[in-house]
């Protein structure tokens, strides 16, 4: 798809979007009639429509309104270079379905063409799609992948840490980061504290040494202390059940953990090709993890954000200001790119012990009587003032 900055369009095209099909409404230019149809959601019926569509407008542009901009028919529309794409916040399609239909009745039909008429009639408010380069497409999916695996991760841990206190709290408190090869090898060995109990003091000894956890003095405690363990159940209908299922997640951590190690190798190897990445790796507290975040969040057209403000807002990490007669107040922004606005609130919390300007912000706002909750705390929203970000700083190009 090549997008163009004020194209003369030959058709304007609203699309209800789904699964199975996707219902058109179709309006020619220079033509008040509208033409309705059902496209099935299959990659040859749509590679025929786009055809008949070139053949039928001489490959001229013709407008595209949906209410995504990202999925499998954007990127089977993408093929074909005379589709112009403009996608539309879903709640925005909603909002101007409500303000003409208070009844609150829905169709396919009817969605496709309330999409065809905010095309028509608001199309200076929306933005054509316009893709950035493979390589920062990759990263962005990359890091979006990688953070359900770490969500994940941490489901699988609070489950562990859960089951683990109700029969063998002990693996708990020698074990503070769960999320390791460790932590796995060793319930591994060990499902129970009665099976630890047995183990011979040079078989844990061994095991520590191989896992590369050499602090003599912890492993003195940890083996102390299982002298004095006492078991807080000898329940076995408590017992069996729970080693099972931590065997389990102990299977599913792991793969987990390979699954992270995997994509932190991809990341590095796409995100060192990106002519900016050395930019946002050298910021305080980026780091192999943040830095490629960071780098998405900013992107390749800076030229969409006029000001750094624009960025904030775009991200959702300024405040939103709302006022009616003698009242006044500010909230936290609800409709933005959570997993972008995360990154920042992420970066903004670790740059307070490494960065002296965001240090004094942030101790400064601490001082007026800030929480540190929701992230109101890390300079991101207090007082309706803004953690000053990168385009401070370094110009948006």
């Amino acid at each position: 798809m090549t997008p163009q900055s004020n194209p003369e369009f030959a058709a304007f095209i609203g699309i209800d979007w789904a699964d199975a099909k996707h219902d058109i409404c179709l309006q020619a230019a220079g033509s008040s009639k509208r033409e309705f149809a059902v496209l099935s959601h299959r990659p040859d019926a749509i590679d025929e429509w786009a055809a008949a569509l070139r053949q039928r407008f001489g490959g001229q542009a013709v407008a595209v309104c949906l209410e995504i901009a990202r999925g499998p028919l954007v990127y089977a529309l993408q093929k074909h270079d005379f589709f112009v794409l403009f996608p539309v916040n879903p709640a925005t399609l909603a909002k101007y379905r409500q303000a003409f239909q208070p009844s609150h009745a829905k169709g396919d039909p009817a969605d496709a063409q309330i999409a065809l008429e905010i095309l028509l009639c608001h199309r200076d408010k929306l933005k054509p799609l316009q893709p950035q380069s493979a390589g920062i497409r990759t990263l962005e999916r990359l890091v979006e992948e990688r953070r359900e695996f770490v969500d994940e991760q941490t489901r699988i841990t609070n489950r562990l840490t859960s089951s683990l206190k109700e029969y063998f709290p002990l693996a708990n408190e020698w074990f503070e980061e769960k999320a390791s090869v460790l932590f796995c090898d060793f319930l591994g060995n060990w499902p129970t504290l009665k099976k630890l109990q047995g183990a011979r003091r040079t078989t844990l000894l061994k095991f520590f040494r191989q896992h590369h956890s050499n602090h003599s003095e912890l492993i003195e405690e940890r083996l102390a202390a299982l002298q004095r363990a006492t078991p807080i159940t000898s329940d076995v209908a408590i017992i069996t059940p729970k080693q099972l299922l931590v065997e389990g997640l102990v299977d599913q951590l792991r793969v987990t953990l390979k699954a992270i190690t995997r994509f932190d190798a991809e990341i590095a190897a796409v995100a060192t090709t990106l002519p900016d990445y050395a930019l946002f790796r050298a910021l305080p507290a980026a780091g192999p993890n943040l830095a490629p975040r960071l780098l998405v969040a900013f992107g390749e057209q800076r030229e969409r954000y006029a000001s750094a403000a624009d960025l904030q807002m775009f991200v959702g990490i300024a405040p939103v200001t709302e006022s009616s007669g003698k009242q006044h107040w500010v909230h936290w922004r609800l409709q933005c790119p959570t997993f972008v606005r995360q990154t920042f609130v992420e970066w903004a919390a670790l740059t307070i012990p490494r960065s002296f300007w965001a240090g004094a912000y942030y101790r400064q706002q601490r001082a007026k009587g800030c929480t540190s909750d929701r992230g109101s705390g890390l300079g991101l929203q207090v007082d309706s003032h803004p953690l000053p970000l990168l385009a401070d700083t370094y110009p948006l190009r």
